[in-house]
């Protein structure tokens, strides 16, 4: 009997932390793989509407990262600001949205890839890094959202 009631609680502590573990792996999974994506796209121009790697602007490259890695995002930054949890600390993978004047409808979104960095297409570097705290971007950074 007692041995019956441990291989129960045992199952059932191993299907609760499966299930547990299994979405926040899911969720690293896509954004490690989005990240990856960008990356390999470094140095690929900047091209405005562009979606390929022929030329990316800065929501076509998120766009499609996040699909490369099986997520469907809206084509424009303020329609993809309209999507995912507004996070205030970023974690990697995290979309940043900047807007000139702080306006609320963001022009511009980038994948924060950690140590304070994020990966965007921006029209002057094209696919680039650039920190969080760039002297340009900062004062127009205007929030982050986790998909």
């Amino acid at each position: 009997m007692l041995k019956k009631i441990f291989v129960g609680l045992s199952l059932v502590t191993m299907i609760g932390i499966g299930s547990f573990t299994g979405n926040n792996v899911e969720a690293a999974s896509y954004h490690t793989k989005a990240i990856k994506t960008a990356k390999s796209e470094l140095g690929t121009k900047y091209k405005m509407g562009g979606m390929s790697s022929s030329g990316f602007d800065c929501s076509g490259l998120v766009k499609y990262s996040y699909n490369k890695a099986g997520k469907t995002l809206p084509r424009t930054a303020a329609d993809i600001y309209k999507k995912g949890k507004k996070v205030k600390t970023l974690k990697k993978g995290d979309l940043m949205f900047f807007s000139p004047n702080k306006a609320k409808k963001p022009t511009h979104v980038a994948i924060y890839i950690g140590d304070n960095k994020f990966i965007h297409s921006a029209s002057s570097k094209g696919v680039s890094y650039a920190k969080t705290n760039n002297s340009y971007w900062k004062p127009q950074y205007i929030g982050a959202k986790r998909i």
